[in-house]
């Protein structure tokens, strides 16, 4: 009995779990980077589109965004714990390749 719960509870939190698409895709038998480092005259058409989303979303709002800011724009949960984790994962690997910048404040910004 113990371990039929056990079991469901498992199935649960793997279902529950965000995607974990790789950062790299195979073309021509190498791995390349679905989300590109920014370079020079890069435009963000070479982003994946819901990349393309994340950028025309925190362009359009002027200034600095939290990561909930742009959770409510995309119809997300906010208010459910855990729904915004995957959003700010994807927010933070679009600074971490230099497409937007993240501040001391965890919010985030259009790179310059």
């Amino acid at each position: 009995m113990a371990m039929r719960v056990w079991e469901r509870m498992h199935a649960q939190l793997d279902a529950e779990k965000p995607s974990t698409q790789a950062d790299t895709a195979q073309v021509g038998g190498r791995g390349v980077l679905l989300v590109p480092h920014r370079k020079a005259g890069a435009g963000e058409d070479i982003l994946p589109p819901d990349y393309q989303r994340l950028m025309k979303i925190v362009r359009d709002a002027g200034g600095p965004v939290r990561g909930k800011d742009v959770g409510v724009e995309l119809d997300l949960e906010v208010e459910v714990k855990g729904r915004l984790e995957p959003l700010r994962g994807k927010l933070s690997k679009l600074a971490g390749r230099g497409w937007l910048r993240k501040l001391p404040d965890a919010r985030f910004q259009t790179a310059p």
